[in-house]
């Protein structure tokens, strides 16, 4: 089916959208750190369900040692380096810069993916991808005015407070002796993490193709070939899931992952973020670039910053100004042209 990977690649941008406002509620009540490390193991059993339905096996089978390599890289690439960069910039400049930088993940897997696989991009692929991209800057980019103590409702994502550097310490940054008309309103360690979040997640997705390349070697002429992306995902989950197990134990944050535990709304809610986000999401997301170019998929799956507003006026009863819904338009637009 042509431009199935296309199709795939929005199906992973709705779903993430659910995900987020899921996750959303749940690491408000339990701390998102909790919420990473139980979401994954809610998406371990459900993966290993379906595998054991379809396959026979709860485990991934016929995956060769390559295969378990490159996709507990992807792993711990993704999900642990990349959402923990991620959660952590959500405090220090907000959901809505943050989400801004992850629009530099599909840049990232474009050039990871011509490093590790040698992909190319069309001329069409790359005004696509510069419009979505620049659609969804305007969309979640204003001017902002913040105040001490105010605080930010962004896509009913995060509600943090801004923090931003004075004119005395602008003057002695880096920023501001390089560029002395330019005033930087984020600190230097929110922008690193915004754009570590975004490395994790295209490198990250690039790996998962690498892996999934060496899984469809050594599971050829088997039933498991028509669940690789699946299965793969259930790799990413395993290597994910010790890696936040790590963290905690380390952090000596057992004590709060119980207490978490107690919740059953939290506990329901998170569950079900588990089902659209790393189950039926990170599948689909894996589908995508086996069906499609990993730059094109990236940026598509990119514009659940946009998808979300709908939710965003629903349920937070918030207005979409006229450069939000102006960047959805070009966002829509940047997406139709990878059609062509």
């Amino acid at each position: 089916m042509q431009y199935f990977g296309e199709l795939i690649s929005i199906a992973v941008a709705v779903s993430w959208t659910f995900t987020a406002l899921f996750f959303e509620f749940a690491g408000k009540r339990i701390g998102s750190l909790s919420v990473n490390l139980l979401r994954l193991f809610f998406a371990f059993f459900l993966l290993g369900g379906m595998l054991y339905f379809t396959t026979g096996s709860f485990l991934p089978l016929h995956a060769d040692a390559s295969t378990w390599l490159w996709m507990s890289l992807s792993g711990l690439v993704g999900f642990v380096f990349g959402d923990l960069c991620l959660f952590y910039s959500y405090t220090i400049i907000t959901a809505r810069f943050a989400q801004l930088f992850m629009t530099l993940a599909p840049p990232f897997a474009a050039f990871f993916g011509w490093i590790l696989l040698g992909e190319k991009l069309s001329f069409m692929g790359f005004v696509g991808m510069s419009v979505t991209l620049f659609g969804i800057g305007i969309s979640i980019l204003k001017k902002s005015q913040p105040k001490n103590g105010d605080n930010t409702v962004v896509a009913g994502i995060s509600h943090m407070s801004v923090v931003t550097e004075s004119p005395a310490e602008k003057k002695k940054s880096f920023v501001g002796k390089m560029m002395p008309n330019v005033e930087l309103h984020l600190p230097m360690k929110g922008v690193l993490l915004g754009v570590g979040a975004a490395l994790g997640q295209g490198f990250g997705i690039v790996l998962s193709k690498v892996g999934m390349n060496y899984y469809a070697i050594s599971a050829e002429g088997t039933s498991v070939v028509e669940y690789i992306p699946f299965a793969a995902t259930h790799m990413r989950i395993i290597s994910g899931a010790a890696g936040f197990a790590l963290i905690i134990a380390l952090t000596g944050r057992i004590k709060i992952l119980r207490e978490g535990v107690k919740d059953k709304k939290a506990m329901v809610v998170t569950f079900l973020g588990s089902i659209f986000g790393p189950f039926v999401g990170v599948s689909l997301s894996l589908l995508a670039v086996q069906n499609t170019n990993t730059a094109v998929a990236s940026t598509i799956m990119a514009t659940t910053p946009i998808i979300i507003l709908l939710p965003y006026v629903l349920f937070y009863k918030k207005k979409v100004t006229m450069v939000e819904l102006a960047g959805a338009v070009l966002s829509v637009v940047g997406v139709s042209l990878f059609f062509l």
